[in-house]
């Protein structure tokens, strides 16, 4: 550091400017049947209290946004994303000046996709300032929900990035355990998509080459055995479009 940089920086005097604290929110992802569902909080203090809203809060003076996430939500919710098959995303920064009405708030908000066996979800438990924990139908909640702050401004984002990836990737596999079949795969897309839309056979033609075939095979209920899959390649080519509303 030269002898300039030191004066300048002995010199600065950041209260000057004005303050801003940065907060995390988490967009967590599971389905279960066909039905997307994502990881909710009541909050149990004010501003908004009771109100339903994502899991987050403040990133601490020693942390980086990607670990404050991980606290966060264990913290809210119970939920620790090392216990389980996840993919976590940093999705976008919100910073809108009156997101929250406490101060300047600027939230890193980050988007995890926890694989399930497609019948049952993780349990949440309610933690910190949290009066609530517990798994919603996103589609539902986007409808007729209130969120607190911009949450569903945030919610909207993450379902829009989860939904166009999974045309022309594998992402969709992440939220199904490391072998699977078609089925399974095939269900994870119509939840995204809040469709029943998807023609078996075409699904399948366009996910074989995509996938590989692990040899083993699965019953489920009365039906055949059914193959199960891994993933070989991340991408779809040609892409798999979203049937139109």
């Amino acid at each position: 550091m030269s002898a300039e940089e030191e004066r300048f920086l002995k010199d600065y005097v950041p209260r000057e400017y004005p303050s801003v604290a940065l907060a995390v929110d988490l967009v967590v992802f599971a389905v279960t049947g066909s039905t997307l569902n994502a990881a909710f909080v009541r909050r149990g203090n004010h501003p908004f209290k009771d109100a339903l809203a994502l899991p987050g809060g403040f990133v601490l003076p020693d942390e980086d946004a990607l670990t404050a996430a991980w606290r966060e939500l264990e913290e809210e919710t119970g939920l620790d994303l090392g216990e389980h098959r996840a993919h976590v995303e940093q999705l976008a920064t919100f910073s809108s000046p009156k997101r929250d009405p406490r101060m300047r708030v600027v939230s890193v908000a980050h988007l995890a996709l926890l694989a399930t066996d497609g019948r049952t979800l993780p349990d949440l438990a309610r933690g910190s300032d949290a009066a609530a924990a517990e798994w919603l139908p996103v589609y539902n909640v986007l409808a007729d929900g209130d969120l607190a702050f911009d949450h569903r401004e945030i919610l909207a984002a993450a379902l829009g990035r989860l939904a166009g990836k999974i045309e022309y990737t594998l992402t969709a596999a992440r939220l199904l355990p490391e072998e699977f079949t078609l089925n399974q795969l095939r269900r994870v897309y119509q939840a995204v998509w809040n469709t029943t839309r998807l023609d078996a056979g075409n699904f399948t033609r366009k996910m074989t080459g995509a996938l590989q075939d692990s040899g083993r095979k699965v019953t489920h209920g009365k039906g055949a055995p059914a193959a199960v899959f891994t993933v070989r390649d991340e991408y779809l080519s040609p892409p798999l479009i979203r049937p139109a509303k």
